[in-house]
């Protein structure tokens, strides 16, 4: 795959983040994992790993409307394989081949459908990560009056990020409620440029748009968000687990508000595997707690590690099975989007 500006752009930020929570610290965060827990990093790695096959049985139920009742097997091999790319390879290359893999594996599922399907899932996940965070403020013991950045509170992230999330969330619903509407809106900007853009905006916004189905049924709205949730504390438990691992007395409100800004810090560019960015945030929002900061950059390294090797070797393993090929991904994922999604 080939590296572009935004992912050189990634790994120059990665860089200079890791450097910055590093340096000068390397040799007592060593000292600090060295005399840690291993048996609760043990646990910590496990329940780190089982959010991946709740995100697959998400997954069914994000595609109902879309194939049916899709078997769990297929699904968890290309989240295994998504994830796993996303861990090796820049710009998210994961989430086209979570898509790729899914429709090659079930003809039913267009690939345009299955990354359709891909956005609502980051959505529901940016909902209950904010509301967690919004949740975690409410504990008489979070700090109110620290600030992240300059007079910008902890409070006021979360604030600041579920706003964005209510845009996004009016944005998808207009697509589901207006879809007619939608569509010649995006052949009409697209033709702006060419009639052949615009012809070929319209295709893949109704691609895109035959993966929101879940947003027109309430009981399958439902059934995600339960499954979203399930996720999300999973992933706090393991946050906790590692938070024990070090030694540190926090709440497990903190490692719901924690995981919320490493997910609003991955967001940003990065290298692959998100090292450096996920460092930075977990040492920001443990600093927010008042943790030391020698701590606060272990457990963002000791976490990161040992939740990053199993699902990398469960999608490396999977993608051998499979017989997939790097230029599967670089090549018959973007012409089957061109081509609607059709097999």
């Amino acid at each position: 795959m080939k590296l572009d500006w935004r992912g050189a752009l990634g790994i120059a930020l990665s860089a200079l983040l890791l450097w910055w929570v590093l340096h000068g610290q390397v040799g007592e965060v060593w000292t600090v994992l060295s005399s840690s827990n291993p048996w609760l990093w043990l646990a910590c790695a496990t329940v780190a790993t089982a959010i991946f096959p709740l995100r697959a049985r998400r997954w069914q139920a994000l595609l109902a409307p879309l194939a049916g009742r899709i078997p769990i097997r297929p699904l968890w091999h290309a989240t295994a394989i998504g994830m796993m790319m996303n861990n090796v390879f820049p710009m998210r290359a994961g989430e086209v081949a979570r898509a790729f893999v899914l429709s090659r594996e079930r003809r039913e599922v267009p690939f345009t459908a299955a990354f359709a399907s891909l956005a609502v899932d980051r959505l529901f996940d940016g909902v209950i990560v904010i509301g967690l965070m919004l949740l975690a403020t409410l504990d008489p013991r979070f700090p109110r009056d620290a600030r992240v950045v300059g007079e910008l509170g902890a409070g006021d992230v979360a604030l600041t990020a579920s706003l964005f999330l209510g845009a996004v969330l009016v944005g998808l619903y207009a697509f589901v409620l207006a879809p007619a509407r939608m569509l010649t809106l995006a052949e009409r900007v697209g033709g702006l440029a060419s009639p052949r853009l615009g012809a070929r905006l319209r295709v893949l916004a109704q691609g895109f748009t035959g993966g929101l189905g879940v947003l027109r049924d309430p009981r399958l709205a439902l059934e995600v968000t339960w499954w979203t949730l399930v996720h999300w504390l999973t992933n706090a438990a393991a946050f906790w687990l590692g938070f024990a691992a070090l030694g540190i007395d926090a709440p497990f409100t903190t490692a719901c508000f924690v995981q919320g800004i490493v997910a609003l810090g991955v967001a940003l560019p990065s290298s692959p595997g998100f090292f450096g960015l996920f460092e930075a945030a977990a040492a920001v929002g443990l600093k927010l707690y008042g943790i030391d900061p020698a701590l606060a950059v272990s457990w963002g390294i000791g976490f990161h590690i040992l939740s990053f090797i199993p699902i990398t070797v469960f999608g490396a393993w999977y993608f051998t099975r499979l017989d997939l090929r790097l230029t599967d991904l670089t090549t018959s994922a973007p012409a089957e989007g061109a081509a609607g999604g059709s097999p």
